[in-house]
């Protein structure tokens, strides 16, 4: 979802989303997860020129496979969150092999559930590397020990979206 309307998304809601994310199954039940919610088209806002900042800053254009998205990361007019009012970001908590995956397998219980409510979400993988720095992470109230997986945006789609061609999977079978 790339365009959200003004509708909050109550914290009932979003506490539904998130019980439904961590029904999701993880290696050994550790259940590695870790929840924030940041609220406010302003904040985000905010965010998101600071986080587009990072990134262009951070990542050498030599080895970046997203250069084709420098120009759109360096127009103001940009946000990375869609002018969404609700991000909740996937944090893993440290010290466990397989806490990248099972955040991942929780988030897509979010989105999942969040469809099912009418909601909309997107990945932003463009935010993660921001989300991820020690002086974001204390002002959010996480622990610098976690790591940030996977931010997504959450809200009230502005209108249904259009439906995504999907490329054909390779499949191979083992004899």
């Amino acid at each position: 979802m790339r365009d959200y309307d003004d509708r909050k998304v109550s914290h009932s809601i979003l506490h539904e989303l998130i019980d439904a994310a961590i029904q999701a199954p993880s290696a050994l039940d550790e259940q590695p997860w870790v929840f924030a919610v940041i609220e406010g088209k302003g904040l985000l806002s905010d965010y998101s020129e600071r986080a587009k900042a990072h990134f262009l800053e951070t990542f050498n254009s030599g080895r970046d496979p997203h250069s084709l998205h420098r120009d759109r990361l360096r127009d103001p007019d940009y946000n990375l969150f869609y002018n969404a009012s609700t991000l909740v970001v996937v944090y893993a908590k440290p010290g466990w092999k397989f806490a990248t995956t099972d955040c991942s397998l929780a988030a897509e219980n979010l989105m999942l559930a969040a469809h099912a409510r009418g909601l909309g979400t997107c990945p932003i993988g463009f935010a993660q590397p921001w989300l991820d720095l020690s002086e974001i992470k204390t002002s959010i109230n996480i622990s610098e020990d976690f790591t940030a997986v996977l931010p997504l945006t959450v809200g009230y789609p502005a209108k249904a979206p259009d439906p995504v061609p999907r490329k054909m999977p390779e499949i191979v079978f083992s004899k």
